[in-house]
């Protein structure tokens, strides 16, 4: 599964995943002073049950690696996932 990183505006960002031209998976934040906000995690029905939300989230905490970026939960999915996890712990804001 190929994400496809959007510049949604100068400082908003996502991963998303398309197919057949229809979104069916996005991770949204906002970049600011080198803290992504983790602000929308989107799956479409179709996906859901396949781990696609914790494919895209490692997506954007190895974006934010390869930055030097932190990464800030704000929506519950990343909240709930970092809670759970150590394995975000070095890119927590």
């Amino acid at each position: 599964m190929d994400f496809k990183l959007a510049e949604k505006s100068p400082n908003h960002f996502a991963y998303e995943y398309e197919q057949d031209g229809k979104k069916l998976a996005e991770i949204e934040w906002n970049l600011r002073n080198g803290i992504m906000d983790m602000t929308h995690t989107y799956v479409s029905d179709v996906l859901r049950g396949q781990g696609v939300a914790k494919k895209l989230l490692d997506q954007a905490a190895d974006y934010a690696r390869e930055n030097h970026y932190k990464m800030n939960p704000i929506c519950s999915y990343v909240v709930a996932a970092f809670e759970k996890s150590k394995s975000y712990d070095d890119v927590k804001a």
